[in-house]
């Protein structure tokens, strides 16, 4: 089962989604939809909507959504040309707006490709070791559905050590804890928003922070079952916090590359 399951309606441009415990985080007696689930969710609307993939999106997350929350997604596409359409969804709980998401998609066949982004040289995931949590959460949250390994930077206790990185970088190994789930742009844009992850080792501290935004641009295909999440902390200025993120597949491929800002949280 995907962990996105969009609820069709009788209107092709009108979707509705459950909130499950599966895609929320956040301490379990207060929990919210995670910010990539509802990136996904959006990405899995226009998709259906126009049948085209997605090159590029954007969320700006304007509220909160809780378990048990029948969300209702509402597509628009005023710009669908031979190749390309461009379009957003608002997402809405009742008469409250989550979130939007904006989007360009399509494909131009027959053109060049090359890729310039280097997958860095980490270890292999079966030699990292799993991603510890220092906070209290669920057994059933969002965390629960993906299985990760540190491949560089300090998580869990180690945030504390040693100060501020020197360079704000942090890697993971993610994939789906369900093997049967596949590695797709849907998953991807889940899988993007675990860039806050990276803030509390960059700073040296237990921190981490609430999105304000995340972009998404999708770029070479490959079949993986681990994706590097590949983070790097730019600023910390004024209580938010900048950053960018590239997904490889285990070839090396650059599966897709996303940016951030975020609200600081320091716990």
């Amino acid at each position: 089962m995907n962990l996105i399951t969009l609820q069709a309606t009788a209107d092709p441009l009108h979707f509705q989604l459950s909130v499950t415990p599966q895609l929320c985080v956040g301490h379990p007696d207060n929990l919210f939809m995670f910010g990539g689930a509802g990136l996904a969710t959006g990405l899995a609307a226009i998709e259906a909507a126009t049948g085209r993939p997605t090159v590029w999106a954007a969320a700006q997350y304007l509220s909160y959504a809780r378990p048990g929350a029948l969300l209702d997604v509402e597509v628009l596409v005023p710009v669908s040309g031979k190749y390309t359409s461009q379009g957003r969804v608002i997402i809405r709980d009742g008469n409250s707006e989550i979130l939007t998401v904006n989007a360009a998609l399509g494909a131009r066949p027959e053109q060049p490709e090359a890729q310039w982004a280097q997958m860095p040289v980490v270890p292999a995931p079966a030699d990292c070791p799993r991603m510890e949590y220092d906070w209290v959460r669920r057994p059933d949250d969002l965390n629960a559905s993906f299985e990760k390994r540190v491949a560089a930077g300090r998580f869990g206790a180690a945030r504390s050590e040693g100060g501020p990185s020197a360079d704000g970088v942090a890697r993971l190994w993610v994939r789906p804890a369900d093997r049967a789930q596949t590695v797709d742009r849907i998953m991807l844009a889940m899988i993007a928003d675990f860039l806050p992850s990276g803030i509390g080792s960059a700073m040296g501290s237990a921190a981490g922070g609430n999105s304000l935004d995340n972009t998404i641009r999708f770029a070479g295909l490959a079949v993986t079952e681990w994706v590097l999440v590949d983070i790097r902390i730019h600023a910390a200025s004024q209580g938010f916090v900048h950053g960018r993120v590239h997904l490889f597949a285990e070839n090396g491929v650059l599966l897709a590359t996303a940016s951030q800002s975020v609200i600081l949280r320091r716990h």
